[in-house]
C-alpha cells in the first residue's frame, strides 16, 4: 500500500532492521510470542527452524550468532536469527529480560527450537 501524507509531520519512521532472507519464505501466518528470561538465564546453543525476528522491551541480552562477535542489546533493539543458524548465545545479563519474537511461519509449520550438541 501506499504511503500517504495524511500524517502529522511529527510523526516520524525509521527504518531499523532490514533482512534479505536467503531464499523466498511462502509465508502462511506470523506468530509473536511475548518471551522472558530471569536476569542471568543463558538459552544456551540453539537452532530455530524457521527464521526469527525480535526486539528486545526491558532489560539486555549478549546476542551471537557462531563464528560472529557478540552483540549486547538493550530496549529498543532488533534482532534476526536465520534459519538453521547456531545461535551461540542469547543470554539474559543483570536484569530480567523481555522480549517480542516473531516467528514467520509456513503451511502447517510450529516454531521449534533444537538444542545441537556444543
Amino acid at each position: 500500500m501506499p504511503e500517504t501524507n495524511s500524517l502529522p509531520a511529527t510523526v516520524t519512521r525509521d527504518i531499523v532492521l532490514d533482512v534479505r532472507l536467503p531464499e523466498p519464505l511462502p509465508t502462511s501466518r506470523i506468530e509473536a510470542r511475548r518471551i522472558r528470561m530471569p536476569a542471568g538465564t543463558a538459552a544456551g546453543l540453539h537452532v530455530h527452524n524457521g527464521p526469527v525476528v525480535g526486539n528486545i522491551i526491558s532489560g539486555r541480552v549478549a546476542y551471537q550468532i557462531e563464528g560472529e562477535p557478540v552483540q549486547i542489546l538493550g530496549p529498543g533493539d532488533v534482532f534476526y536469527e536465520p534459519q538453521d543458524a547456531r545461535i551461540a548465545r542469547f543470554d539474559a545479563l543483570d536484569a530480567d529480560v523481555e522480549f517480542l519474537g516473531y516467528f514467520p511461519l509456513t503451511a502447517g509449520q510450529e516454531p521449534a527450537l533444537e538444542f545441537p550438541a556444543q
